[in-house]
C-alpha cells in the first residue's frame, strides 16, 4: 500500500493513485514541503512598521494588561492548554466567531449547532486512524468522543443515508467548542494562547456531487479569505504537498496570517477536499435517476478562535497597546 509517483525527486509530482482507501488525490501537487515558492499564494497585506509597540510585551502578557485573559486561574483549575477570556477580550472573542457565522449565513449556508460528542463509527469514519489517536478525547466508560472539530459530527448526521441528487449540495455551517490533545510548547504558546486543548470554531461543510467538489473547494477557500480580509488581517493560502496530506485527504490548503511580532505566518484554518473517502467510510450514497453512488465531502474553517484572536490583536495593536477594531 501507500503512494505511486510519477517523476519521482522532482518539484512537482503527478499523484496516479492512492491505494489505503480508494481516493484519488489531486493532479500535480508539490512533492517537497520545501519547495515554498511553487505553492504559496498571498493575500492581503504585510504591517509596514515593526512589531515594537506597548514595550514590546509579548501576546499573552498584552492580553492579561488588557485584562482579558487569566492564565494564573486556568492553571489553576485545568492545567495549561486552557483560558479565561473575560471582558472586552471575551465580547470581542465572540463578535469574531458571530461575524464568521452571518457571513456564511450570507453565502446561504445552513446554520446550526451539532453535538458537541460522537460516537467511536463517526469517528472512525470522518478522520484517519492516526489523527484520531492524536487528538479525540475519550470519554471513559461510554461510546463517546468530544468533538475536535464540528465538521466530524456535520458529516457524521449522514451516515448510512441516501441523499436525493436533487438535493445536493448541502451547504453547512456550524459553530462548537472544538477539544483536542495537543498543546503549544514555546514562548507565548506556554502560557496556553495558541495551542490549546480548547477552543472555538464556526466551521463549514459541503456534500456534493463528484463532479462539483473541486469547484466548492475554490468557494470555500475564497470565503475564509474574504472574512479575514473584512477583518483587516493579512493572510497567505500555503496548498499541502503530496507528502503532507493526511489520511483520506484529496486536496488540503491551509490559511495562515501574518504574525508581525513572529515576522512569520501562522496557521489559522485549513480547506480539504476528500472527495469521496469519508462518504465510503461512513456509507454516504447520492440517490440520482435510480442509481447509487458516493458523495463528494469537504470541509473548511470559517474563523476559529483565539488564533484569530491572536491574528487581529498583533495586526491592530496601537502604539498605547489598544487593539484597534475593525469597522464591519
Amino acid at each position: 500500500t501507500g503512494m505511486i509517483f510519477e517523476g519521482f525527486g522532482v518539484d512537482h509530482v503527478h499523484v496516479k493513485l492512492f491505494p489505503m482507501h480508494g481516493t484519488k488525490m489531486s493532479e500535480w501537487k508539490p512533492l517537497k514541503s520545501n519547495v515554498d515558492k511553487y505553492f504559496e499564494k498571498y493575500e492581503g497585506y504585510i504591517s509596514s512598521h515593526d512589531y515594537k509597540r506597548a514595550d514590546d510585551k509579548k501576546l499573552a502578557e498584552l492580553a492579561e494588561k488588557l485584562i482579558g485573559v487569566d492564565f494564573d486561574s486556568e492553571r489553576e483549575t485545568s492545567g495549561n492548554g486552557f483560558y479565561y477570556l473575560t471582558g472586552n477580550l471575551a465580547i470581542l472573542h465572540s463578535a469574531m466567531l458571530a461575524f464568521a457565522r452571518d457571513y456564511m449565513i450570507k453565502q446561504k449556508f445552513e446554520y446550526g449547532i451539532p453535538p458537541f460528542m460522537i460516537r467511536k463509527k463517526v469517528v472512525e469514519g470522518v478522520m484517519s486512524f492516526k489523527e484520531m489517536d492524536s487528538m479525540m478525547y475519550k470519554i471513559e466508560g461510554e461510546d463517546l468522543y468530544l468533538i475536535g472539530t464540528s465538521e466530524h459530527s456535520l458529516i457524521g448526521r449522514y451516515i448510512d443515508k441516501n441523499i436525493l441528487g436533487k438535493n445536493l449540495p448541502l451547504c453547512l455551517t456550524s459553530y462548537s467548542p472544538c477539544f483536542r490533545k495537543e498543546v503549544g510548547a514555546h514562548g507565548m504558546e506556554q502560557k496556553g494562547f495558541y495551542r490549546l486543548h480548547q477552543f472555538e470554531k464556526q466551521e463549514m461543510i459541503v456534500i456534493c456531487e463528484p463532479e462539483d467538489s473541486y469547484k466548492w473547494y475554490d468557494k470555500m477557500l475564497k470565503y475564509t479569505i474574504d472574512v479575514f480580509k473584512q477583518l483587516d488581517i493579512p493572510v497567505r493560502t500555503l496548498e499541502c504537498c503530496s507528502g503532507d496530506l493526511a489520511d483520506l485527504k484529496a486536496k488540503s490548503c491551509d490559511v495562515e496570517a501574518w504574525s508581525p511580532r513572529q515576522k512569520k505566518y501562522f496557521e489559522v484554518g485549513s480547506c480539504s477536499n476528500l472527495t469521496d473517502a469519508q462518504a465510503r467510510r461512513l456509507n454516504i450514497r447520492i440517490e440520482n435517476k435510480g442509481k447509487f453512488y458516493f458523495a463528494h465531502t469537504l470541509n473548511n474553517t470559517v474563523l476559529a478562535s483565539p488564533r484569530a484572536l491572536i491574528a487581529l490583536m498583533e495586526n491592530n495593536q496601537q502604539k498605547d497597546g489598544s487593539i484597534k477594531i475593525p469597522k464591519i
